[in-house]
């Protein structure tokens, strides 16, 4: 981050030094809630878990060369002291970023936000230096400490809001004003917890909410094609672009295709001309994604042709989100097991379909979490999905949730051995081992939760020799 003096930090937060022997000593260094990550001239930040009481680190981290703690309580080293350290972040973040000036785009969604965050990283990266989130840091502590990576050349700070309540992103608009905001889609996931998709609508516009007015410059992004998310340009002053494939879109796709790896490609239209992508991303899913990119990209001032290209050469930043790999044996193992909704698991099954076309395809899935009363129709229709979809075989890996998926499948017809219900993921590797055969496609998806990126990561596992364990 930007060098501030310890003085001005505690300013800044409103708390009270301890135990500092040179208020003038500048944080040069990142922003850390973790030890073992601090360098020289950081600034730990101390939260007390559940389980481990960052306060009790603060020693080490200053040892290992921090300037000081951010803490709520004294600590026997140099200190800030503030009543909450949450709250603490949130203000200093707002201060770093409205001291630069950095443009700031904000995005949400059901589904895919963090694939379209690193989208938009990778392309506006092209234009000037853009900061973002690793993985998905999207809520109050990890937004922050994004925003606290800005430096002084930083042109573009991405970030990603998530919400579990009403209100949530509205908090976080209000740590770090974004110039321009993005909602991608509404969709089930959280939906035990909100109660329905206009809920979640609810929840999820408050990122446009946020926006200065067209005149002062904020933009709203919306998805033309999801009627709760385009009905959302109402709640917003700022000016509104669309993209999708809807004929009205600002932005959208034409000759939507997957070529024979089941990458899509597609016709970029823009306000300003068109272009022609090539993915080097699985699943047709992931046109929406880019879309949504291009029109940040394209309100931030890059040509059509530059975004096309930047969108053609843009990779998988975020592990555990369609990671393909082809072992020596020509079994390609599909990792996406880091998070699963409804959405998602059906946008994954029709990927593996088009990856698998002439193969044998294995979908490996799991519990969707935080479905509420719509789990059991949820799985039900994955399973019956995978059948549609001509699988060869599903394994449901789990307990009630995964009777769910393969019921949904034997009810869609798949009476024989086509799927299969074990216990956890130690018994899908174990048949996973005795079944596969070279040149088979399999795709692992569930729930962070259920842990299933073992299962990808078993089938991967080498020997010294370098042969492949799973075959």
């Amino acid at each position: 981050m930007i060098a501030l003096s310890l003085a001005e930090i505690a300013e800044i937060v409103g708390g009270q030094s301890y135990d500092i022997p040179d208020p003038d000593l500048r944080v040069t260094g990142p922003v850390v809630i973790d030890s073992r990550a601090v360098q020289p001239g950081a600034l730990f930040a101390a939260f007390a878990g559940e389980k481990v009481d960052g306060h009790d680190y603060a020693e080490r981290a200053v040892a290992a060369g921090a300037a000081a703690v951010l803490a709520t309580r004294p600590v026997g080293v140099p200190a800030i002291v503030v009543p909450d350290v949450t709250a603490a972040l949130g203000a200093l973040a707002r201060s770093v970023v409205e001291r630069l000036g950095t443009t700031t785009v904000a995005l949400t969604g059901s589904s895919g936000k963090t694939s379209t965050k690193d989208l938009i990283a990778q392309v506006l990266e092209r234009k000037g230096p853009t900061v973002y989130p690793a993985g998905n840091l999207n809520n109050e502590i990890g937004l922050p400490l994004t925003a606290l990576r800005v430096a002084e050349d930083t042109e573009h700070l991405v970030l990603e809001m998530g919400a579990r309540y009403i209100g949530d992103i509205r908090y976080l608009t209000g740590l770090v004003p974004p110039k321009v905001s993005l909602v991608l889609n509404v969709g089930t996931a959280h939906i035990g917890e909100f109660g329905g998709r206009e809920q979640i609508a609810e929840a999820k516009g408050e990122i446009v909410e946020g926006l200065p007015p067209a005149d002062a410059g904020g933009v709203a992004v919306l998805n033309a094609d999801d009627p709760l998310v385009r009905a959302m340009a109402s709640r917003t002053k700022a000016r509104v672009i669309l993209f999708g494939e809807a004929g009205d879109a600002d932005v959208r796709a034409e000759n939507v295709r997957l070529t024979r790896q089941g990458q899509p490609a597609f016709t970029l239209h823009t306000p300003t001309g068109c272009s022609d992508v090539t993915m080097r991303l699985y699943g047709e899913h992931h046109v929406s994604n880019a879309l949504a990119a291009a029109a940040v990209a394209h309100e931030l001032g890059m040509s059509v042709d530059e975004i096309a290209l930047a969108l053609s050469e843009a990779g998988t930043l975020s592990r555990w989100r369609m990671e393909v790999t082809e072992r020596p044996d020509g079994v390609t193992v599909v990792n996406d097991a880091y998070n699963a909704n409804p959405e998602s698991m059906r946008a994954a099954l029709r990927a593996l379909a088009a990856m698998g076309q002439g193969r044998r395809t294995w979908a490996v899935l799991g519990q969707m979490a935080e479905l509420g009363g719509e789990a059991l129709a949820e799985h039900d229709a994955v399973g019956r999905l995978a059948v549609r979809l001509n699988v060869s075989k599903l394994v449901a890996v789990g307990g009630r949730e995964a009777s769910w998926l393969q019921l949904g499948a034997y009810n869609e017809g798949s009476w024989g051995e086509e799927s299969v219900h074990v216990s956890d993921a130690q018994a899908a590797v174990d048949l996973l081992r005795s079944e596969l055969r070279p040149g088979d496609v399999v795709l692992v998806k569930a729930s962070r939760s259920v842990g299933l990126e073992r299962v990808a990561q078993a089938l991967l596992e080498t020997t010294t020799e370098g042969e492949v364990t799973g075959r």
